[in-house]
Order: C-alpha cells, then structure tokens, then sequence
C-alpha cells in the first residue's frame, strides 16, 4: 500500500530518531573478540534517480519502449526503504559488506522512442508528438561485499584497499498512455504497430567485480572527521562506478555521518537499461563493537 505524505514524513522521522536514540544502547555491549573488531551501521539514502530503460526485443509486428525514468523528489514515491552496512576488522585486513533496498512507484518516465524491429538494427519512432509521458515503479535490490587491506592504519588517518563484488537485483515496470498508436514499417516491410496505452514489465539481475579504497581522516584533536569511499567494476556488458565523500562526528558508541553518495551503472544497448545513476546526502549511525 502506498504511503501518504504525512506517513511518508512520519516514516523519515522514526528512521532517523531510531538511528540516534537506539545507537546508545550498542555501547554496553562492547566486546573484543580474538582481536576483531566490528562496526554496524543503520542508514538512510534517499537519492534523485535517473535512467534509460529498452524494454525489447519488440514482438513481431509489434514495438517496444524506450523510456527514460527522472525522480528527484524520491520521497513523493517512495513505498519502502532499508539500509544497512557492517564492517569486521582484524589487524589490517577487514571485510565489509553493504545491503539496500529501494521500493519505489509513480516515477517520472517518457517514452523516448519505439523499437519496432525484433531484429538487428533498431527501428526507432519518435514519440515526441504524441504526449510521451509514462508512471515508472522501479524495486532494486544492492548488495555489495568487499574485503580490504589497510595500507595506511593511524589514529588520525586511514587507507584501505579493496576488492569484492555488486549485486543488482532491478525490477521496472512502464505503463504509458499516448495520445495515438506509433505505427511503422517493421524489417520485413510489414505494418509494425505500438498501442497508444499498455505496460511492460522486466527483471533483470548483475553481478559485477569491484576495486577501490575506503578510509577517513581526522581534523587535529577534534571529534569531527572526514571519510571518503570509491570503487568501480565490471561484468557481462555492463560498467559501474561508486563514489562516497562526507563528514563524521565521533561518540564513545560509535559515530554519525553525513554523505553524498553517487552510484552509476551503464550497459550495452540490448540489456534493459543504457544508464541507471543514484544520487543524494545519506546519514547513518555507525556503531561500533
């Protein structure tokens, strides 16, 4: 069920009160365990979003949409949100892993163009005529792990190398209402045509390799601190690239942080989408134990 903007509101609310007032309760029971140390961290990222969807190959004597997917106001079609990251530590080696996932619906979309070919060689209708604006709902699953080594291990400073693996688990669905049907000439010189309304629907599933660095650094004696993470991979057609920076108070529990976080995806142009790019402040409570 979707939720309304005072819920939504209220939502935001208990998650960040959760994340400040339940942190606490993690500094009783602090323990070291065979010299490894961990780390827990509750958060919340709610990024503008932005993507180019193809959902083909076309059917025969039919067509299929292009759609490009805007949301910069997330919370409007927001449904469901979790987030969490963990981190072990023994000496200099670590192993991190990261989990998120975004429910989102009534997206912003238009469709681009209509692919009426099955085959090779797109046949693309420009749709600008005919009120292209599609609602978009997109579920995505993140999940990432990465073990690291710390070429640099101070009080006042760190640097960890790494190296693991991103899951994306994504769902879209496109439904669209165009004022006329796109009609074409189809590769074998038949009639092609796309309904001016329907939807579609897709999954699809990326696994890619990742390497990058992570660390922090703190201002003089201060509590306040800097961290910065930045990774990027491949796998089967596809490219991605991450990128934090951000700022952290620290407490005797743990810490808080404030991010800007950016994450991009790009694939070959007969996967389901070209480009998929996240981005937006996310603040966390990191505790430690």
């Amino acid at each position: 069920m979707k939720l309304d903007s005072t819920r939504k509101r209220s939502f935001i609310g208990i998650a960040i009160s959760g994340l400040l007032l339940t942190v606490p309760l993690a500094a009783s029971a602090q323990t070291a365990a065979d010299g490894w140390s961990y780390a827990v961290m509750p958060y919340l990222w709610l990024p503008s979003l932005n993507g180019n969807f193809n959902y083909g190959p076309p059917r025969l004597g039919g067509g299929s949409p292009n759609v490009d997917i805007s949301d910069s106001k997330i919370l409007d079609s927001l449904d469901m949100a979790a987030m969490i990251t963990g981190t072990a530590r023994k000496g200099r080696w670590s192993i991190a892993t990261d989990l998120m996932y975004l429910d989102l619906s009534s997206s912003d979309g238009k469709v681009r163009s209509v692919d009426l070919n099955p085959g090779s060689g797109p046949v693309n209708i420009s749709t600008t005529s005919v009120n292209a604006s599609a609602d978009a709902r997109l579920k995505g699953l993140i999940w990432s792990m990465a073990g690291g080594y710390a070429l640099i291990q101070e009080k006042q400073s760190s640097l960890d190398l790494i190296g693991g693996f991103r899951y994306l688990g994504l769902e879209t669905t496109t439904k669209w209402n165009l004022t006329a049907t796109v009609t074409g000439t189809g590769p074998l010189g038949d009639t092609a045509t796309f309904a001016r309304n329907g939807s579609v629907n897709q999954k699809e599933n990326i696994w890619t390799a990742i390497v990058g660095a992570r660390g922090h650094f703190k201002f003089g004696d201060s509590k306040w601190f800097a961290n910065y993470y930045a990774d990027a991979g491949a796998g089967s057609s596809v490219t991605t690239w991450q990128a934090t920076a951000g700022l952290g108070y620290a407490f005797n529990w743990g810490d808080v942080i404030l991010d800007y976080r950016y994450l991009h995806y790009a694939q070959g142009n007969d996967k389901l989408f070209k480009d998929l790019n996240l981005g937006g402040l996310a603040i966390g409570a990191n505790i430690r134990f």
